[in-house]
C-alpha cells in the first residue's frame, strides 16, 4: 500500500532546491546562518520551518565546494557571528540553477495548459 504522503501533490524532498536558494540569498546580500533560513523560507520551497542542522549541512558542503566563503565577523557586541558571501563559482551554479528552473516551469506550465486543454473537449 502506497504511503498516503507520497499521494499529496508537492510532496517529496524539500533539499531539493536548497542549494539554489542559499545561492540567491547570498545573491541578494551576505547574510548569517538564521538569517539566510529566514530569507530562504520565504522563497516558498520548504514547507513550515527550514531545519537549521539542514542549512547549515548545506553551508559546510557549499562552502567545501568552493560555492560561498564565510568568515567570522567580531565586530558587533555579542557573540561572533559567520558572515556567508557567495563566490564567483556559486554565482555561476545559480545561474545553471536559473537555467534550469525556467525550462522546469516551461514544462509545467505545459503541462497544466495540457489539462485545461483535456478538460475543454
Amino acid at each position: 500500500m502506497r504511503d498516503e504522503k507520497s499521494l499529496k501533490p508537492g510532496s517529496g524532498r524539500q533539499e531539493r532546491y536548497i542549494q539554489a536558494s542559499i545561492l540567491l540569498g547570498l545573491s541578494l546580500k551576505p547574510s548569517y546562518g538564521y538569517e539566510l533560513i529566514s530569507t530562504i523560507q520565504s522563497y516558498g520551497f520548504i514547507q513550515g520551518d527550514a531545519p537549521p542542522g539542514m542549512v547549515y549541512r548545506h553551508l559546510r558542503q557549499m562552502e567545501e565546494d568552493n560555492l560561498l566563503q564565510s568568515e567570522w565577523e567580531t565586530k558587533q557586541a555579542g557573540a561572533a557571528k559567520r558572515i556567508y558571501t557567495i563566490t564567483q563559482e556559486g554565482k555561476e551554479v545559480l545561474s545553471y540553477w536559473i537555467k534550469f528552473m525556467v525550462k522546469k516551469a516551461q514544462q509545467l506550465n505545459d503541462f497544466v495548459q495540457m489539462y485545461h486543454d483535456a478538460q475543454q473537449k
